[in-house]
């Protein structure tokens, strides 16, 4: 009697032992973080080995316009029921998200420049506000980056609002890199 509850007992062990180690979460999430030159076709093609993914990446991101991704933005890949999608390579890891269609022919060069770097992400921003103009009024808010008047004390030269527009920026955001992501996802800065 002994010998068959050991047996039926280690034969139950080993079965449940098996299912366990044999097991793997395919519905295992993954943060990537967008790169240059990255698209949704992109990102689905390195993660289910097509384009079929699109929109399943959008939808679990929030994304309204599947052509507008930018570098930097942290996108959570997730697989779906029955859907095997790779592992991310290591180096993923951060993401955000680009504006929606651009209207005038200037704000879409400038969109398409951002390269990532402080000057374009600053002259990104001076295109969406003031579409560069350093005379641009909209009420109290003034020139170029749409300063508050009384940010610049009545200086309303190029200078001034390169000068105030760079302090407010470091202050408030610490790079223009974050005033861009936050302008995307506000709709100003």
């Amino acid at each position: 009697m002994r010998s068959i509850k050991t047996i039926l007992l280690g034969t139950i062990l080993a079965a449940g032992f098996g299912i366990f180690v044999g097991t793997t979460d395919v519905h295992a999430d993954t943060l990537y973080t967008v790169q240059s030159g990255d698209s949704l076709s992109k990102i689905s093609q390195q993660f289910g080995g097509d384009a079929n993914f699109i929109n399943k990446i959008a939808e679990d991101n929030n994304i309204d316009n599947i052509h507008m991704i930018y570098v930097g933005q942290e996108l959570v890949i997730k697989t779906g029921e029955g859907t095997e999608i790779a592992a991310a390579p290591a180096a993923a890891v951060q993401v955000e998200t680009q504006p929606a269609a651009q209207p005038a022919a200037t704000e879409s060069a400038a969109a398409s420049a951002y390269t990532g770097t402080s000057s374009s992400a600053k002259e990104w921003i001076a295109q969406k506000e003031s579409n560069g103009s350093y005379t641009a009024t909209n009420g109290r808010y003034i020139g170029r980056y749409q300063l508050d008047s009384s940010y610049l004390n009545g200086d309303y030269s190029a200078e001034n609002q390169e000068r105030v527009a760079d302090q407010y920026v470091a202050q408030r955001y610490g790079s223009w890199e974050a005033a861009q992501a936050f302008w995307l996802a506000n709709g100003w800065y």
